[in-house]
């Protein structure tokens, strides 16, 4: 057994090559192998976001604060809010972020495949951010 208390774990910057504004990321669990699964819980300032990006077998979302947005490719900009829980499908493209003038966190889990849970593409524009 092992309890991870809180404040033990240092929180972190969202780097630049994955998301786009202010993010920070209080990262959860991320158990040893075999185990796969890992969580944080991110926070978005207003305008912040992720790039695009794939996960191997795919990501929950569970909306803790604030207003966000998520889109997959091809598909309407979505509205989620406290209490929502979004699930990306393995391999789906995606983004997801805080509104352009509100916070929003959430935690974020996924598993891991041959070591990796995520797959970053480009980042997202302001014209696909503001739904143009």
């Amino acid at each position: 057994m092992e309890i991870k208390r809180s404040g033990s774990q240092p929180s972190g910057k969202g780097p630049a090559e994955w998301f786009t504004g202010t993010v920070r990321i209080d990262p959860l669990f991320s158990p040893p192998d075999p185990a796969r699964v890992a969580g944080a819980h991110v926070t978005f300032e207003p305008g912040a976001r992720t790039a695009w990006h794939t996960h191997p077998l795919g990501q929950t979302l569970i909306v803790m604060s604030g207003l966000g947005w998520v889109q997959r490719e091809g598909g309407p900009i979505e509205e989620i809010r406290p209490g929502d829980v979004v699930w990306f499908e393995p391999g789906e493209k995606h983004w997801h972020g805080a509104t352009a003038t509100t916070a929003m966190s959430h935690i974020a889990i996924q598993e891991k495949f041959n070591g990796s849970p995520v797959d970053w593409m480009e980042h997202v524009t302001d014209e696909q951010y503001q739904g143009q």
